[in-house]
């Protein structure tokens, strides 16, 4: 809980926080200004993943936040993870892997993230196309070209988006030679060794247009072993002629990510930098080529279509503690908690570093090779219908994947500075516990969705819309185990609303509306306690697993205005609850650093948020509040790890009520621009976040990660009409904090920056003060 002057700030209060900060600088400016005026700008959003079908937001719902490519470089570079951590009330970032570039976003207590293992609640689209991964739906941050971004619109739950909009979605909106004019070259770096280089064009000539854009990053981290490189590039070639406009886009990413991940508490204490064990490397390559063309039938019924391929690699590299020790019984060789250890043609392996425990590493590698495919289209119908204004959608979606899949895992030495892998190694071969994996994974999912919004009173819109969603997924097991099995799961998810504009300055929206995900490829394969699997995903059989259906109840007010001359305030307050049936969830196995997928019934979300906007004059600001409780409803046991709150048989309970790990209760942002001369704009940005439970203590055993404060500077200078230099501060009072936390098998590595570390819990530290900066030239 958020506090101030020795007071506990509840939640009641704090969703009053954005209005009450503004009041004050709001009165003064506005003195004796007339009655406030309404704002007659019209948002629109789109109501399907499809480009085309825009809706205005007042009409909508549900919650909605629309970012633009102008958000992303507000205090430097563009960075779309960044900007959505320091601008989106509901967002949080935490990074589990240690690499800035592949945190796991949440929003509402839901996940989006590039690491295995997490429960994916989250659609992600990229210009209609499904950006979400076929083979574990996880959301690779670093593959998006932030440059390109034009226009990014986060809502809350929406059959329309498909599969895994169980907490809402995210729809990126990319740019065009329609969108975007001119040129643009930035050049930037600064602390932990970072060097960025972007560039940007867009023309267009008669019924054609063409953009490009093309971004290079590296940064040497400021812990060790950590490390990015991130290269991007996005061109779209369009044609636009009366009633239709057509637009062919390809996009190549590559990046080599090295992510220290957590490190144990007393390990951190000696060497801020430390990390616990590595290699821990990935490396990303997508390659995408889609197309997506409109044409206007009439001034009242248009169609829309996409169709794309996406091929995607991925290398990971993953140092662990080992899971293979020298035997007790003096036979000279390696033994894991069912046995001796086996290596290729069940030959047991030799202690071939001698009986100390502290010698011995596991390397964990696995590949993971995807082609997806797809096309979705639809007609938008505004006819009246009943004599009432209408705004009707209907549409499908066909997407299809094969991934090759394919692990291995060795075990070896370790130094003993470092904690680095020393190979070439072993290879574990154990059938049942920990044995090589090669698998094909053939996906296909459809869906058909329809939508109306229907102006029941000029005032008064009411939303009714569904989709069905069927998924077929077959796993096809190349080295003859049990990892074969084809899974189907069907579900038709309905949703109403209605949006009630009661003045020109406000809007009274509610609505229930329900989602669904399948079980991933990834999840189905690792389903059990028997077939347990390491967080690099090295699977090992094929139970079924149920779909998670999600009930979402949301309601709130949103508006703007111009309350005094030059000025404009924009406002949101929303309500939601979202109740899942089946969750699934990655809980540990009893094997060290393994862990299994299973449904464990009942988890709900349920807050509050609100943010209030204010522009007037030279000054722009801006303040967001989040309030996220986020609890399992059903109880279950799971193996506590190295949860030090394990019972006397090393499990956990989880009880209805207990909290879900990573979630923090509070978030407050607050941002102030001010344009102190016609060249000179100058920034901050303040982040406050409320304890969470660590990851691994679902039963809320052991105390919480520790709560923060950070604050962010930048400043604008503009040299000429096309020359600008900026410079941005992060962290700026060095503060301390974590953004992720869990449990390390400290006793089984030794450490020998803390030779007598003993406390297991682990976090990932946060970026120390850091600053940056750059030059912007437009042509």
């Amino acid at each position: 809980m958020l506090g101030y002057g020795g007071k506990r700030l509840t939640a009641a209060r704090l969703a009053w926080l954005p209005l009450g900060v503004l009041i004050l600088p709001t009165a003064a400016l506005a003195q004796t200004a007339p009655p406030p005026a309404p704002d007659t700008e019209v948002v629109v959003i789109g109501s399907t993943p499809i480009p085309g079908a825009g809706v205005d937001r007042d009409k909508a719902p549900v919650e909605t936040e629309v970012l633009t490519g102008r958000d992303l470089t507000r205090d430097g570079e563009p960075n779309l993870l960044r900007t959505l951590g320091q601008q989106s009330g509901p967002v949080n970032l935490e990074s589990a892997a240690g690499n800035p570039y592949q945190p796991t976003l949440f929003y509402h207590g839901f996940e989006a993230s590039p690491l295995q293992g997490t429960p994916q609640g989250l659609a992600v689209y990229v210009d209609g196309v499904r950006f979400n991964t076929a083979f574990g739906d996880t959301v690779n941050w670093d593959l998006i070209p932030s440059l390109a971004i034009d226009r990014l619109t986060i809502e809350g739950s929406n059959p329309l988006f498909g599969l895994n909009a169980l907490g809402g979605a995210l729809n990126t909106e990319l740019k065009t030679g329609f969108t975007y004019r001119g040129g643009e070259a930035d050049l930037s770096g600064g602390s932990f060794g970072q060097m960025q280089g972007d560039l940007q064009y867009g023309v267009k000539a008669g019924d054609y247009a063409l953009y490009a854009a093309a971004s290079a990053l590296h940064q040497d981290g400021w812990r060790d072993l950590q490390s990015s490189d991130i290269q991007t590039f996005y061109a779209d070639l369009g044609w636009r002629h009366d009633r239709a406009e057509a637009h062919l886009a390809v996009r190549f990413a590559n990046s080599d990510l090295n992510g220290p991940g957590a490190s144990p508490v007393e390990l951190l204490a000696a060497d801020p930098a430390g990390q616990f064990t590595a290699p821990n490397n990935i490396k990303n390559r997508t390659f995408g080529l889609s197309g997506r063309a409109s044409y206007r039938i009439s001034d009242t019924t248009s169609i829309q279509g996409v169709a794309y391929y996406t091929y995607f690699k991925q290398l990971v590299v993953n140092g662990n503690a080992p899971n293979d020790l020298p035997c007790n019984d003096g036979s000279g060789l390696l033994c894991d908690d069912s046995g001796y250890s086996t290596t290729v043609g069940g030959q047991t392996i030799p202690a071939f570093l001698g009986a100390s425990p502290f010698a011995y590493s596991e390397l964990d590698d696995q590949t993971t090779e995807t082609g997806s495919y797809g096309a979705s289209g639809q007609i938008v119908d505004t006819h009246r219908l009943f004599g009432l204004a209408s705004h009707a959608v209907a549409g499908f979606s066909v997407d299809g994947a094969t991934t090759n899949f394919g692990a291995i895992s060795y075990i070896g030495g370790l130094t003993t500075d470092t904690r680095v892998f020393i190979g070439p190694g072993v290879v574990i071969d154990e059938p049942g516990d920990n044995q090589p994996v090669s698998v094909r994974v053939d996906d296909a999912y459809y869906g058909l969705f329809a939508s109306d919004a229907l102006d029941l009173t000029p005032t008064l819109s009411v939303t009714l819309s569904g989709r069905f969603n069927d998924a077929e997924i077959d796993l096809h097991d190349r080295l003859g185990g049990d990892l074969s099995g084809d899974h189907s799961y069907s579900r038709f998810n309905p949703a109403l609303g209605a949006a009630w504009r009661t003045t020109p300055w406000l809007t009274v929206y509610g609505g229930y509306a329900e989602a669904n995900r399948a079980p991933t490829p990834a999840e189905l394969s690792c389903a059990s306690p028997a077939d347990s699997c390491s967080l690099a995903n090295f699977f090992v059989g094929d139970p079924n697993l149920k779909q998670v259906v999600a009930h979402t109840f949301e309601g709130g007010v949103r508006g703007r205005f111009t309350p005094f001359s030059g000025a404009r305030l924009s406002y949101d307050l929303s309500l939601y609850r979202t109740d899942l049936d089946n969750d699934i969830i990655f809980v540990n196995s009893v094997t060290l650093g393994r862990a299994y997928f299973t449904n464990v019934g009942k988890t709900r979300r349920q807050g509050a948020d609100a943010n209030v906007t204010l522009t007037a004059g030279r000054w722009s600001t801006y303040v967001a509040y989040a309030h996220t409780e986020a609890t399992y409803r059903t109880g279950f046991v799971e193996s506590g790890g190295s949860n030090p709150g394990a019972d006397a048989n090393g499990n956990l309970t989880i009880n209805s009520g207990d909290r879900l790990p990573g979630v923090p209760a509070d978030q407050v942002k607050l941002g102030v621009d001010w344009q102190v001369t016609g060249k000179l704009t100058i920034g901050a940005v303040g982040i406050g976040q409320s304890g969470q439970y660590l990851f691994g203590d679902e039963a809320n055993l052991t105390p919480k990660l520790p709560g923060f404060f950070v604050l962010n500077l930048n400043a604008a200078y503009q040299l000429t009409s096309r020359l600008q230099l900026f410079v941005r501060v992060e962290n700026a009072t060095d503060r301390t904090y974590y953004t992720y936390g869990t449990f390390s098998p400290t006793s089984s590595i030794y450490l020998a920056q803390a030779p007598t570390a003993s406390n297991p819990r682990s976090y990932s530290p946060a970026a120390p003060v850091g600053a940056y900066g750059g030059v912007r030239f437009r042509f």
